[in-house]
């Protein structure tokens, strides 16, 4: 078994509601938590197992009865801005977020914002898995505009299905897959979940829709190692008015220079973990003008220097190990 393990069975019984609050927090972000279910304190059960998808992080558990919530307190622990998707696989809870409260049975799925109050209880032995995306990967896949607080997924929904069992196959070969495989794994799971957040139907009017979006992303992809990319190169390209390249980018509160920005980024932070290039040389393949503006750059999108990036992502590679809780 991969990644990293923590089982509630080595810590003595009078420690464990205690532990279990430190292991739910270190692992699913910071919450407080009590064991909800009378005479349980001390035989309480529960273990974790956490993967990393490069900066994902793909949380397996299992539990008895408890309860959760994050208030201010929480939230000011909390160290950076996430979405969490959270998958009932046996077992029942309920979950809320933003006055909308749901109950989940096996096969539910809910999205939940880590930077507002929420709160959880468990009703009986349940196994779930959680996915803690980083918001800034999101903007890589322009998924920011999809996201919200307490998004109930609809579990028969085919994009939902996709979602879910593209995670029960990566969770069994994580281990194996090299680091190049693990990125391109981890791009995959945010187009899938944006794919599960995203209605069926248009977002806007016939004339400005996301196949038009789609298609000025797909150009900048292609070109995002050529020279500057602007509204009136996209617009050129596409046939439209310049207006109309901006009204595209306003449906998700984006500019098309921030698109462009967050994309390169994304391409150097690639190749800074599958490669030994000099940062300089990283930096100029992305278009940066010097290796300066792209350190400023990376470091305020990642919170992280390239050079910092690199060795922790190196060292990720090399830790992923078994622990227990003592």
């Amino acid at each position: 078994m991969g990644g990293e393990f923590w089982c509630l069975g080595e810590v003595p019984r009078a420690d464990r509601p205690a532990q279990w609050k430190e292991l739910l927090s270190h692992t699913h972000l910071p919450w407080t938590v009590r064991v909800t279910k009378p005479g349980q304190d001390r035989a309480y059960e529960a273990w974790v197992r956490r993967q990393w998808i490069d900066d994902l992080a793909l949380v397996d558990c299992e539990c008895g009865p408890c309860a959760g919530s994050r208030g201010r307190a929480e939230l000011s622990d909390t160290d950076g801005e996430y979405v969490a998707v959270l998958i009932t696989r046996s077992g029942r809870e309920t979950v809320a977020q933003e006055g909308a409260e749901a109950y989940m049975r096996p096969g539910d799925a809910v999205a939940w914002d880590s930077t507002r109050p929420a709160r959880f209880e468990v009703l009986e032995p349940l196994v779930k898995r959680s996915l803690l995306i980083p918001r800034f990967a999101l903007d890589e896949v322009s998924g920011r505009a999809w996201t919200s607080a307490g998004v109930l997924l609809d579990g028969e929904a085919p994009a939902v299905r996709l979602l879910t069992g593209y995670l029960d196959a990566l969770s069994g070969t994580l281990p194996d897959l090299s680091m190049a495989s693990v990125t391109a794994a981890r791009n995959a799971t945010l187009e899938l979940f944006v794919g599960a957040l995203q209605p069926g139907g248009p977002v806007d009017s016939s004339t400005v829709g996301p196949a038009l979006r789609a298609n000025m992303e797909r150009w900048i992809e292609r070109h995002l190692s050529d020279g500057e990319i602007s509204p009136a190169a996209l617009a050129a390209a596409h046939s439209v008015s310049v207006r109309t390249v901006y009204r595209v980018f306003e449906m998700t509160g984006e500019t098309v220079g921030e698109v462009v920005r967050i994309r390169r980024l994304a391409k150097a932070r690639k190749d800074l973990t599958e490669s030994g290039e000099p940062i300089s040389t990283i930096a100029h393949r992305w278009r940066f003008s010097d290796s300066s503006h792209f350190s400023k750059a990376f470091k305020a999108h990642y919170g992280v220097s390239p050079s910092e990036y690199r060795a922790l992502s190196r060292a990720r590679g090399d830790g992923e190990r078994s622990l227990a809780l003592g």
